[in-house]
């Protein structure tokens, strides 16, 4: 019973990898973990260009595309670029514009909190992974 129960926990804490996107549950509300987010951003000397308030947006306009369906209670999406590593790897190649700015989201689904990010291609856009899930990580404390 308690082997069940560490293993329970230790999965409870690990990141879910799904169609492109690393996710990590967070213990505690959506406004914490938007919170926590922002501060782990700007902790990291980065400035966020810009939060999508992407939750209220189809929470807003559901009725108006002749949808019931609440997908989220609420889901931000910060977007951020650091000058030091878009350089780098647009640089290595100039189409790696496509990818930036660089983007970590929280959503909330019925209480359940998730903080994630998506994957980038192989690559010189690989370098760009290791930060983001260090930000998540940082935001996850």
């Amino acid at each position: 019973m308690k082997t069940q129960l560490i293993a329970a926990l230790c999965l409870a804490a690990a990141p879910a990898f799904a169609d492109g996107l690393t996710t990590y549950p967070f213990e505690g509300s959506f406004d914490d973990a938007t919170f926590a987010v922002e501060s782990a951003i700007v902790g990291q000397g980065l400035v966020i260009d810009y939060v999508s308030h992407t939750g209220e947006m189809l929470n807003r306009t559901g009725a108006d595309v002749g949808s019931d369906v609440q997908l989220f209670t609420a889901a931000d999406i910060f977007l951020f670029c650091s000058a030091t590593l878009s350089r780098k790897v647009m640089e290595a190649d100039p189409a790696n514009i496509a990818h930036c700015p660089y983007g970590i989201f929280v959503t909330d689904k019925d209480g359940s909190v998730e903080i994630g990010y998506r994957h980038y291609p192989e690559g010189p856009m690989q370098e760009v992974q290791a930060p983001l899930d260090s930000i998540v990580q940082k935001a996850l404390e």
